[in-house]
């Protein structure tokens, strides 16, 4: 299954991130690839309906929001995790750009 990113800001998040931790990223994008919706825990959680994140453990929890659309995963936000639960602000960025998704 193809992996695209929604816009550039996911690209420059990861850039900022350390090496170790980029590898990490690239390794469990890889693991979307080839297991797309079979893909389950610990690397993939269902968020909603629509929503699904990746999760990429170690010195730097790091988290991706993706969905699903025409065939393909579609990354749509990232962030570093710090608390238990998604914020709302990250959880609406995520769901933002998901409706721009849906009206293409």
């Amino acid at each position: 299954m193809e992996v695209i990113f929604f816009d550039e800001d996911i690209e420059i998040f990861l850039t900022k991130l350390e090496k170790p931790t980029i590898a990490k990223v690239l390794r469990t994008i890889d693991l979307l690839e080839r297991f797309g919706n079979q893909l389950g825990m610990p690397h993939s959680k269902n968020i909603d309906r629509k929503l699904f994140e990746l999760r990429i453990r170690g010195q730097q929890e790091i988290r991706l929001i993706y969905t699903f659309h025409n065939n393909r995963a579609v990354i749509l936000h990232g962030f570093v995790k710090k608390s238990q639960k998604i914020s709302r602000k990250d959880l609406d960025i995520a769901q933002q750009k998901l409706l721009v998704l849906d009206k293409i």
